[in-house]
């Protein structure tokens, strides 16, 4: 009975492990960015001092904005990093974390509330499904001062 249940207990390891692995996009075709595509921040200004709470305002030139979900060449939608040091896997959906902040409805503005200190800003823009282009689109890192 032992042997029987250690072969289920590794059966079902192994089926998970199968799934974790097919579930995971990389080695997908990535969606094509537009060439000359830009990606700022029209506010704040790098190296800015802002209030606790702020306005951070996405610009883009070159692509269109849509929401996650649809499928239309020549879109994407915003992602803001926050304080991130080395950048995700650009062939896997982005995470969606306090740190990794996904605006799938399209938003090209937020209200970001930081603690004081210096912190750093970036964007990534991604696909419908949150991965981001190819090549990536990404703005300069920034750096804001939060009073």
């Amino acid at each position: 009975m032992f042997k029987t249940l250690a072969a289920i207990a590794l059966a079902a390891a192994c089926t998970v492990a199968v799934a974790q692995d097919a579930a995971k996009p990389s080695g997908l075709p990535r969606t094509k960015a537009v060439a000359g595509t830009e990606l700022y921040f029209i506010a704040p200004a790098d190296g800015a001092t802002v209030e606790k709470t702020f306005t951070v305002r996405f610009g883009l030139k070159g692509m269109g904005v849509a929401p996650a979900g649809v499928v239309k060449d020549g879109t994407g939608h915003h992602h803001l990093l926050i304080d991130v040091k080395d950048l995700p896997p650009m062939d896997l959906p982005l995470p969606n974390d306090d740190t990794h902040k996904h605006y799938g409805l399209g938003q090209t503005e937020t209200t970001v509330t930081l603690p004081p200190g210096e912190h750093t800003l970036q964007l990534v823009l991604g696909d419908a499904a949150h991965i981001p282009l190819d090549p990536p689109v990404l703005s300069k890192k920034i750096t804001v001062h939060v009073k």
